[in-house]
């Protein structure tokens, strides 16, 4: 009685595995890919500190291949955004809207930035539209923003 028990036991558990690890497996196809992403949440500083920030912004969902990236060019002067950072990040295709986040390395203590923001695909291809000019200025050695909620903070020592 009970080695048949078992045998059932066995037989369920193995059949509930097989059967769930195919619907996990099933991914949606991919998403059309949009004509230009629209920004849902403006491009803005979401962390900085004297010599690094993050930058976070939310579009529709660009579409297309999955692999894709956030960019953004910056410089201290707003005629010449010569610097570029970008991330990577992984399309979730059943997801409406997409957030960027992109960290800013090497910056100089309290110094205003000028940047703007766009992604592209996998390949290197636009995702048809760039946000306007944006700035921010870090902080001073020792301190840092952070913006949820906005505030200036004394880093500990």
């Amino acid at each position: 009685m009970t080695s048949s028990f078992l045998k059932l036991a066995i037989v369920a558990t193995v059949s509930c595995l097989v059967s769930s690890s195919t619907t996990l497996a099933q991914l949606p196809p991919y998403s059309q890919k949009v004509t230009a992403v629209e920004f849902i949440q403006r491009p803005a500083l979401e962390l900085a500190r004297a010599d690094f920030a993050v930058i976070r912004w939310t579009t529709n969902n660009p579409g297309g291949s999955d692999q894709h990236f956030g960019v953004v060019q910056y410089g201290k002067d707003p005629k010449q955004l010569s610097q570029r950072a970008k991330s990577q990040i992984r399309l979730n295709r059943g997801h409406r809207e997409t957030i960027f986040r992109v960290r800013l390395s090497g910056l100089e203590a309290s110094t205003t930035y000028y940047y703007t923001v766009a992604s592209m695909d996998g390949s290197g291809r636009c995702d048809g539209k760039t946000s306007p000019m944006s700035q921010f200025t870090t902080p001073g050695p020792g301190e840092r923003f952070v913006a949820y909620p906005t505030r200036l903070v004394a880093t500990p020592k």
